[in-house]
């Protein structure tokens, strides 16, 4: 019955390619606008794709189906194209199959009893949540690598450690600095300590207007992990703010580092130095 039924219905969709695509289009009129945008920045062709889902649904290859499924939200992901545009889509495929098939029973081009209507129905839904559940999987999957590798690139440059001449290294640090941010700080300098033997570390906080308490405590743990490690730290550029906020919780940068007023000073110091 199976092949029965894929023979006569994969045929019929076949010799009807075009028909069945202006049907489609007629359905999804928000997507039928993007279909040349979408093939231009993505090179998806989402009428030829369309009729691979129709095939491998009558077919009821849920393997193939789902592999394709799978590739397509890589590629919907990679070129950040609009997920609802795809679900109208998919959902006019769907709709498109049974209003052809409905035709068809009515018009007894294809017979169709009851058995071979519940099991058609069967396939075509089931194909087609399988296309839908391995695409937005696979485009969630692929959203995720791609935020967390620009969350990598973007601590990285947040942590930028310059280095001045094989010992003399310059941290600057612009903007707001949270608990987060003071974590990844921690992290990227006592390794890059380890990695470029850094023997003295210019800190620059002239580009930090405000700091809280807890990062404050944090930024002093890590010039203690850095000392640690045979590493002297110097800090340039404190603002009045920051240096208030510093005495007044009781705290102080003396036996902990050098302190400079600009970053030109410490650097002249040190070339001075050499």
């Amino acid at each position: 019955m199976g092949s029965i039924i894929e023979k006569d219905y994969i045929e019929f969709f076949t010799n009807n390619k075009d028909e069945f695509q202006e049907s489609l289009l007629k359905e999804a009129l928000n997507v039928r606008e993007k279909i040349e945008e979408i093939l231009l920045i993505g090179n998806i062709d989402l009428l030829s794709n369309a009729h691979k889902v129709v095939k491998y649904a009558l077919e009821g290859n849920e393997e193939q189906i789902e592999l394709f499924a799978q590739k397509e939200g890589i590629s919907w992901a990679s070129h950040s194209l609009t997920l609802s545009f795809k679900l109208e889509w998919v959902q006019a495929i769907r709709r498109t199959m049974w209003k052809y098939l409905q035709q068809l029973d009515q018009e007894n081009v294809i017979n169709m009893n009851n058995e071979r209507f519940f099991e058609l129905e069967k396939r075509i839904n089931v194909s087609v949540d399988i296309f839908l559940n391995a695409f937005f999987l696979s485009y969630s999957e692929y959203k995720d690598q791609l935020i967390e590798s620009q969350r990598a690139l973007v601590e990285n440059l947040s942590v930028p450690i310059i280095p001045i001449t094989s010992r003399v290294c310059v941290l600057p640090l612009i903007g707001q600095i949270d608990s987060y941010r003071s974590n990844t700080i921690e992290e990227k300098v006592l390794l890059e300590i380890s990695r470029l033997r850094i023997g003295t570390l210019v800190i620059d906080l002239s580009g930090i207007a405000h700091m809280e308490t807890d990062v404050i405590q944090h930024m002093m743990k890590i010039i203690d992990g850095a000392n640690m490690m045979g590493c002297e730290c110097v800090i340039t550029g404190l603002r009045p703010e920051i240096v208030r906020s510093v005495t007044g919780i009781g705290l102080s940068f003396d036996h902990k580092a050098r302190t400079k007023a600009t970053l030109q000073q410490a650097l002249e110091d040190y070339l001075v130095s050499q």
